[in-house]
């Protein structure tokens, strides 16, 4: 195939839709004939995904790398930083956690002393983007936020200074949704230098609802003030389902009880993480699951899912402050199913102890009480892929965490209390008819998670190329 530019898909701010258009062209590209693969220099993100040789990336390129057809790794998404506070995070280098960072010193370009040697970030997220272009064609590339945050300029690894190091060719992704589409996208490109500016080679509007036609004077005029071509106006969609990382997300899901159907509530956490594990469970037509840290709520649901943390010993605090903990409790008492995944595994035990301060200064705390296990963390991380039976059928999923419990059980089961540290435990449907099988529904036949995910990037593949001008853009990333 013909050696194609690296492409850069930047945005004009957070959650304007860089990940999906991302992973829509990693399909786009694999359907072509080509060998693409995704790459993030710097990602923030509670959602992980652990690679098939046991390291950590954020989840997003696990996704973009799944749309392309090939196994993710840790050059696609060489550092991710993964909040613990309002002011912290413990970053991870290459698939491995090297520490906690204070956001000031992070941003103020300190890097990172590791056994005494400083690391530098800008050379490892470059030495990682090498490695990955001299193995695939083309590289897809993800800004992050906004590509106009000019106070950060001189610190910035991941939007135009990882362009200039690629050579790539950058596209401008707006959200018309959000309004004020035309500052945005005019502001983001002139406030960049003339040497940046040049690498902006399109446009693309996403999130768009209503009548297209009635954007087709905006478009012109966008092209005319910003001098570059617009290359798609992409519409607002509803039925397609890719997993998404960003917290915005989350602010989106359902948060109420239903009538008629198994409800499930996810237990609403502060430093809640890997959200994405209750993706399946969410499009199953038998159930309402949704987010809640409300007590009356809880204890009215079918079913409650303790999820994973960032901050385990810390969000348990809070359960027992505001009466969550209670709540789930009494509900466990009143025979309703109780699930653990992860940081609510070890919660739902004995007790959860952190002698080295790995988390932060709480030492330890009383668990729920309702799995014979206690945790105790320690400095090393748990990232792993895994096969497992259930109900005697194969099964499969990863782990990623930190803490160690007293047993050598995958899923440990009492009565009606099911632990584990499996993420992806419930896209396992096994299990979801395990859980449901004794609740007034009907019977539905799911297919597999993997063939639903084949059959989203196809859709959603199919959907940018309808409205985004494809052969342009190859013409764009073939140019001299």
């Amino acid at each position: 195939m013909k050696h194609l530019h690296p492409i850069m898909f930047a945005g004009t701010g957070s959650d304007v839709g860089k990940s999906i258009v991302a992973a829509a062209f990693c399909r786009i590209f694999k359907q072509d004939g080509y060998q693409p693969a995704p790459f993030k220099a710097q990602n923030m993100a509670l959602n992980s995904y652990a690679t098939p040789e046991g390291f950590e990336i954020g989840r997003a390129q696990a996704v973009q790398a799944e749309a392309a057809g090939i196994p993710c790794h840790t050059d696609m998404n060489p550092l991710l930083l993964k909040p613990s506070s309002d002011h912290t995070s413990q970053v991870v280098l290459n698939g491995k956690p090297i520490g906690n960072k204070d956001a000031y010193d992070y941003w103020r370009g300190k890097g990172q002393e590791v056994r005494g040697e400083r690391i530098d970030f800008r050379a490892e997220v470059c030495k990682a983007f090498d490695r990955l272009a001299a193995c695939y064609n083309p590289i897809v590339m993800e800004g992050a936020g906004s590509i106009a945050e000019i106070n950060l300029k001189d610190r910035d690894l991941v939007n135009m200074s990882m362009a200039r190091h690629a050579k790539a060719d950058v596209i401008l992704v707006g959200d018309i949704d959000r309004g004020g589409v035309f500052a945005s996208v005019y502001g983001s490109i002139m406030l960049q230098t003339p040497e940046d500016r040049k690498q902006i080679k399109g446009i693309i509007i996403n999130k768009f609802r209503g009548d297209m036609r009635l954007f087709d004077e905006g478009r012109k005029m966008m092209e005319e003030i910003c001098g570059v071509p617009v290359l798609g106006v992409i519409p607002y969609y509803k039925d397609i389902y890719i997993e998404e990382e960003d917290s915005v997300s989350l602010e989106k899901k359902q948060r109420e009880l239903a009538e008629g159907k198994v409800n499930i509530a996810v237990v609403l956490l502060r430093h809640i993480s890997n959200y994405t594990d209750f993706d399946t469970l969410e499009r199953d037509t038998r159930v309402n699951l949704f987010y809640t840290n409300n007590v009356a709520d809880i204890q009215q649901a079918d079913i409650i899912i303790l999820p994973g943390t960032k901050a385990t010993l810390d969000d348990l605090l809070e359960l027992r402050r505001n009466g969550c903990a209670q709540a789930i409790q009494r509900a466990h008492r009143d025979g309703k199913m109780v699930v653990g995944i992860c940081g609510g595994y070890q919660m739902l035990g004995q007790t959860v102890e952190d002698p080295d301060g790995i988390e932060g200064n709480i030492a330890s705390l009383p668990g729920l009480g309702l799995l014979p296990i206690r945790t105790t963390m320690t400095a090393e991380k748990t990232t792993k892929q895994v096969t497992f039976e259930f109900d005697g059928q194969r099964c499969q999923g990863y782990e990623i965490h930190q803490g160690v419990s007293d047993t050598n059980e995958t899923i440990l089961q009492t009565g009606h209390c099911i632990g584990t540290y499996i993420h992806g435990f419930l896209d396992n449907a096994p299990v979801i008819e395990y859980l449901l099988k004794d609740k007034a529904v009907n019977n539905v036949s799911l297919k597999s998670y993997s063939a639903f995910k084949e059959e989203q990037y196809d859709k959603l593949a199919d959907h940018v190329r309808k409205y985004v001008d494809v052969p342009r853009l190859y013409q764009i990333l073939t140019d001299d």
